[in-house]
């Protein structure tokens, strides 16, 4: 698992360094797979590619048949490329966020450095016995912080955790286990804690407190998803905690994630993931 992480933190600072606007997203898919090859003789990929940029960095599961990574990376977008290779049947899973010109936008600093402060929150905490809940709901706390900040949220913060706010931007996990299968088995057995049941929790892949030798993934992210914000903006209890006139300037955004594999040690971490974040 640390062989092909390497191999496929090489392959997407590969991709980072050559992509330019005027390229196809499933250029950077092409050159992901044939460096994770040629390089690392990894002949599978863990699932199948997501290379959004621009709008469809916010469709959490785009690359597939119908939707396959086919849009020009347009000057201004923001490329969310979610790519890992497979060795020996093992799996990697990282996402990289970057603009497609090489140079952030305000806008675009807001998002990515809102979600940084949520991974490297979670990264600080991470030991055995830690409760991955707690670890998604502290994820989810400095997000609407930062977004509260930055003038796109008001009121308070404890208020929109109870009111489940922050799945309108991260409708999904903190992350999930990794090995054999991208989304490995281990999540919910005999005896471990149930699936919680509560909105914004029950997307968890699991409940667990982490044990030493576990590999998870961290992978927080904000997205401007329009269905999601439209729902909100027109739910009594969600629209209170809204500034609509700044979430209609993100409209079209796209969206962020950054995801790291993680080897839960004795006494803390170890990041398998080696690509730049700042």
């Amino acid at each position: 698992m640390k062989y092909v992480n390497r191999i496929s933190s090489e392959a997407h600072k590969l991709v980072m360094r050559t992509i330019k606007p005027g390229a196809y997203e499933y250029n950077a898919e092409a050159m992901f797979m044939n460096y994770c090859y040629i390089s690392g003789g990894c002949r599978n990929v863990s699932y199948t590619c997501i290379c959004g940029s621009g709008h469809n960095s916010s469709i959490l599961h785009y690359g597939h048949a119908a939707a396959p990574n086919n849009k020009i990376i347009n000057d201004g977008d923001m490329c969310l490329f979610d790519m890992g290779a497979s060795y020996c049947g093992y799996s990697s899973d990282i996402t990289v966020s970057f603009p497609a010109n090489g140079k952030f936008t305000e806008k675009q600093k807001i998002i990515y450095n809102t979600v940084l402060k949520a991974r490297n929150a979670v990264f600080n905490s991470l030991r055995p016995g830690v409760s991955w809940v707690q670890m998604h709901l502290m994820a989810n706390e400095v997000m609407l912080n930062e977004l509260r900040d930055n003038g796109l949220l008001r009121g308070n913060v404890q208020d929109m955790l109870c009111d489940n706010i922050a799945s309108i931007f991260q409708p999904h996990g903190l992350g999930h286990f990794l090995g054999c299968d991208v989304h490995d088995v281990g999540g919910y057995m005999a005896d471990t804690p149930e699936r919680p049941t509560a909105p914004g929790l029950r997307c968890l892949r699991t409940a667990r407190k982490l044990e030493a030798g576990m590999v998870i993934t961290v992978e927080p992210g904000c997205y401007f998803i329009d269905a999601l914000l439209d729902k909100a903006l027109n739910d009594d209890v969600m629209k209170k905690y809204l500034v609509p006139d700044k979430i209609e300037e993100f409209r079209g955004f796209g969206g962020v994630r950054i995801e790291d594999d993680v080897l839960i040690t004795e006494k803390g971490m170890e990041n398998l993931t080696n690509v730049p974040r700042t």
